[in-house]
């Protein structure tokens, strides 16, 4: 252990890895160079020591520099002496110094030492190929110009015009481009042997995910092929395949590796292929007397088809990288992190039959609003955090819209399992800066195949069945009752909804009236709205409010009702002079805190007087900003219209909006008023109201007065105005004309 923790501190000191890894990879790698001689002059086809230094400046830095040069010391000293040992020592550090320093400037980035990267390309190519092989070309050439390198054994010769030169520059810069990314693999796993796994890792994931083991054992065989026919001994039975022919074959074929199999796999394969074909040259480069410009010829080709397979490679792993990106993003909520509903879709189509659960939370929205949004989505992390540790590995939670998750269990889940997974969602406590919540939940689940069609309408359904869960505390499955009644009765409501948007749009509403007769001869018309339907009937509002008011159009009609009933009473100010409405408001719009405002603006622009106005709020259970509501109470009263509790008795906290509220008229609902002469309980409670009205100075409406016997009950109990077919019957507002 201790041994361990030493060589982890003190590995990459300069005295330790550094400087050993040059001194025993030196003359390994030396071992890789290929000469040959061209009229007397030592040509180089291979030469990997500049790409071994410069690797190492790549994982060590600057702690490399004394490695390589005892390296060189060692190398140079017994074969050639002081001085040459000394410029080589000089020539190597320079140029890794200038050009390691260079690419440094340039490119300052943590990651500048990993291969693969596409945006890096540029910089190393120019810094640590294109720079380098020219720096060690040209200070190699000045050295023997200067005495200090023997010409006869130079790799370059004297004249640097010569077809040599070109071969031995050549051969630099193939060198330096398949050398550094190979030797920085080798010193990296030497360095860190758990490196190796991380590199295979990483390798197979740059593969194309259609890139089977047929297609690599396929592309393999023929790589195999075209070299075995580049290593057979020319002989008299040799063909055209037997040659240089037989190189430009390999341009294609390692093409299709890059595009395939990634910059790793192609970067490594193609550095040991040119290391076996450059040793035995000699096999497809037939012996005539036009030999230096055939090894020119195919010395270039290793440059053009190294640079071509490098970069296509890290351009398609570059590319294929960002796809998965893009697709790994697609499939991911970005705010929620977690998989969304195009994920489900796949999923469904990848498994062959599956068990959908949709988890619907109805509080979650009224949390959100009080404690923000970030609220509902911890909550949902934290949810589906703990519901996947009972969940197998290839089961999934998705999220879907604001108040609902999905869970996608394999197979046809039993009854037990999906009991176990609905008591733990319910058992779940989310903890919100130190409040425990525990939110109520639903779930309706259900098996479907693959391929799922009508997904949205199935997800419809289940939330269906996930909101009757919530009243029956249990799972909801689609199959077992069916969710068509409820479908249908949700599209009922979407359809009639559609009918109030398009009767708000075109005029699609019919108001009546019926007459209100005060005991002293004045007299004023409650408005009553109807819808026209299809068939030329009229649909009642108990048909199509409370729908309005769950998809919030019930303040749009009651605005509509207002400004119709000013034109009315604007347009005919002569033939209806003095004439008074009543109008029924929503809760929607009498909790609106602008609505007083709005009243008066229209009152201005029709020139109507606001005593020609009454304001019947009905009493309901969506009434429940009382202040609000006595708010906007108080400014119509302040305008000088009246204010009427309609359905007085039956609604909510009847006498709460007595004590509350300061109005000016109740309306006495008709289930009192109509069996008032008959039953004695009605007449002591409606006796009551009238009792409690007048010591809050309020006037009595008394509706669904039908029969002389409740008229003649009324009168006698002092009620102000009566309503009712024995008084008026409901008609279009036109004929008061």
């Amino acid at each position: 252990m201790q041994w361990s923790d030493w060589y982890r501190k003190y590995k990459n000191r300069w005295w330790c890895l550094p400087l050993i890894l040059p001194v025993v990879l030196y003359p390994v790698v030396a071992l890789s160079n290929v000469y040959t001689e061209l009229d007397g002059v030592r040509v180089v086809l291979f030469y990997l020591p500049p790409a071994l230094m410069m690797a190492l400046t790549l994982v060590f830095g600057w702690a490399a520099l004394p490695g390589i040069a005892l390296a060189l010391v060692m190398r140079y000293l017994p074969m050639r002496g002081e001085v040459d040992a000394i410029a080589a020592v000089i020539h190597y550090l320079l140029t890794c110094v200038i050009c390691w320093g260079g690419y440094r400037l340039f490119v300052p980035r943590r990651n500048a030492i990993s291969f693969g990267y596409a945006h890096l390309s540029a910089a190393r190519l120019f810094w640590l190929v294109l720079c380098q092989a020219t720096l060690f070309f040209i200070i190699y050439q000045g050295a023997i110009i200067f005495g200090l390198y023997d010409a006869k054994i130079s790799m370059l010769g004297n004249d640097p015009f010569q077809i040599s030169t070109l071969i031995n520059y050549q051969s630099l810069l193939v060198s330096n481009l398949v050398g550094l990314p190979f030797f920085y693999f080798i010193i990296r796993a030497l360095r860190h042997p758990p490196f190796v796994r991380h590199f295979f890792s990483r390798m197979r994931s740059q593969f194309h995910p259609r890139a089977g083991q047929f297609e690599v054992l396929l592309w393999a065989l023929i790589l195999l092929g075209l070299i075995y026919l580049l290593l057979v001994p020319l002989n008299d039975s040799s063909t055209v395949f037997n040659t240089n022919y037989t190189f430009t074959l390999l341009l294609p074929v390692m093409i299709w590796g890059a595009m395939r199999f990634g910059f790793l796999f192609i970067t490594t394969v193609w550095a040991l292929v040119l290391i076996v074909l450059s040793h035995y040259y000699y096999r497809y480069l037939p012996p005539t007397s036009y030999l230096e410009i055939q090894m020119a010829i195919t010395s270039s080709c290793y440059v053009v088809f190294s640079f071509t397979i490098y970069l296509m490679a890290e351009i398609t792993t570059h590319q294929r990288a960002i796809y998965e990106k893009v697709r790994h993003v697609a499939f991911i909520d970005p705010i929620v992190q977690m998989p969304n509903l195009r994920a489900l879709t796949r999923d469904l189509n990848l498994s062959s039959g599956s068990t959908l659960c949709l988890l619907n939370f109805p509080e979650m929205d009224l949390l959100a609003r009080n404690y923000g949004v970030l609220m509902r989505i911890s909550y949902k992390q934290q949810l589906a955090n703990w519901l996947q540790q009972s969940l197998f590995e290839d089961e999934k939670i998705y999220h879907l819209s604001n108040k609902e998750l999905v869970l996608r269990l394999s197979g046809e889940a039993s009854k037990t399992r999906l009991e176990e997974l609905y008591q733990k969602t319910r058992s779940f406590r989310f903890m919100w800066d130190g409040m425990s919540m525990q939110l109520q939940v639903g779930l309706g689940y259900c098996y479907v195949r693959s391929p799922v069609v009508h997904q949205h309408l199935l997800l419809g359904e289940l939330g269906t069945m996930a909101d009757f869960s919530l009243s029956t505390n249990r799972p909801e499955s689609l199959q077992m009752r069916g969710a068509r009644h409820v479908q249908n009765a949700v599209k009922q409501k979407v359809s009639m909804m559609n009918r109030l948007q398009k009767a708000l749009d075109d005029g699609g509403f019919q108001l009546m009236v019926q007459r209100v007769e005060g005991i002293r001869g004045d007299h004023f018309y409650e408005i009553l709205l109807r819808m026209k339907s299809e068939d030329g009937s009229l649909v009642t509002p108990d048909s199509f409010l409370p729908i309005a008011h769950e998809f919030g159009l019930s303040s749009r009609i009651d605005s509509w009702v207002l400004e119709t009933t000013l034109q009315f009473i604007a347009n005919h100010r002569e033939a209806l002079p003095g004439v008074r409405f009543s109008i029924n408001l929503t809760a929607a719009s009498i909790c609106r805190a602008h609505f007083a405002v709005e009243v008066g603006q229209l009152l201005n622009r029709y020139d109507v007087q606001a005593w020609q106005l009454v304001f019947e709020i009905t009493e309901s259970s969506s009434l429940t900003n009382m202040a609000l509501a006595g708010q906007t109470i108080f400014q119509l009263q302040q305008l000088g219209c009246r204010i009427a509790i309609d359905d007085f008795g039956t609604g909510y906290s009847s006498y709460a909006y007595l004590r509350e509220m300061s109005v000016d008229m109740l309306k006495l609902d008709g289930s009192f008023i109509r069996n008032i002469a008959s039953s004695s309980i009605d007449y002591q409670l409606v006796e009551s109201i009238c009792q409690l009205a007048r010591m809050k100075n309020m006037q009595l409406v008394a509706e669904f007065v039908e029969t002389q016997d409740v008229l003649d009950a009324v009168k006698v109990l002092g009620i102000d105005y009566i309503q009712g077919h024995l008084i008026d019957r409901p008609r279009p507002l036109e004929d008061l004309i």
